[in-house]
């Protein structure tokens, strides 16, 4: 990946493990939330029971990359399913919540499968090979060449698909977007990179030939937007 990839990644790195960490950490809760955070856990809530739908009820066998695994709650739904999850995440803070909510859900009810969480980078080809790669909301902060760049490396160790989430060009996201910028440098969040849905598709059959894209399925929760898309091979 080029200097602009790594620049990127070190920005949500620092954003997440160091600015955000308690926001997200209360938002991926079940704790009480102002009415916009709320929208916005419906919307993830209705995100990933999509992509966790893609997926095979039985996933006994089946190695999956949850890629951007946040506080660790797709990477469960998987485990429960008898995957064996290789869940990684760029900020070692979020990581550390996943680990400590996982050994209190799995204590008192233990799952089929495994799950190994990781800090660092989602593309280390030490990871191995998959089965599935689930990235919910992992690359919306990439620009359009660059989530292509990374879909095209899983693709060479993915067995069966890919879901990942992009942000969707629309006038209401780019106001928004426009907006995020004003606010001081130190306070704002990574800008979502909005992606035009069929500029994003040529690129994927140019990158990734061997996957053909399938289900396809768009979230919006009041401040939330999201679209998910698979990609299957063959």
């Amino acid at each position: 990946m080029d200097a602009r990839y790594e620049t990127r990644r070190s920005e949500i790195e620092d954003y997440f493990d160091r600015t955000a960490l308690k926001a997200w950490e209360q938002l991926t809760s079940t704790a009480p939330v102002g009415r916009i955070r709320a929208t916005v856990r419906a919307g993830r809530d209705r995100m990933r029971a999509t992509l966790m739908g893609c997926l095979p009820q039985d996933l006994r066998g089946a190695r999956v990359l949850d890629a951007g695994c946040g506080t660790g709650a797709l990477a469960l739904e998987a485990a429960a399913r008898g995957a064996e999850v290789v869940a990684i995440d760029l900020s070692p803070a979020l990581v550390n919540v996943a680990r400590e909510r996982m050994n209190a859900l799995l204590a008192a009810h233990p799952v089929a499968g495994r799950i190994e969480f990781r800090s660092g980078d989602m593309l280390d080809p030490q990871l191995g090979g998959f089965d599935h790669v689930v990235a919910m909301d992992s690359l919306i902060h990439y620009d359009e060449a660059d989530m292509v760049r990374v879909i095209e490396s899983w693709s060479q160790r993915t067995r069966h698909s890919m879901l990942f989430t992009f942000a969707p060009r629309n006038p209401a996201l780019a106001a928004m977007r426009a907006v995020g910028r004003l606010f001081p440098r130190g306070n704002r969040a990574p800008w979502i990179e909005p992606v035009a849905e069929k500029s994003l598709r040529t690129r994927l059959h140019r990158g990734v030939p061997q996957f053909r894209p399938a289900r396809t399925q768009r979230i919006s929760s009041g401040f939330y937007t999201s679209q998910a898309l698979e990609l299957v091979r063959g």
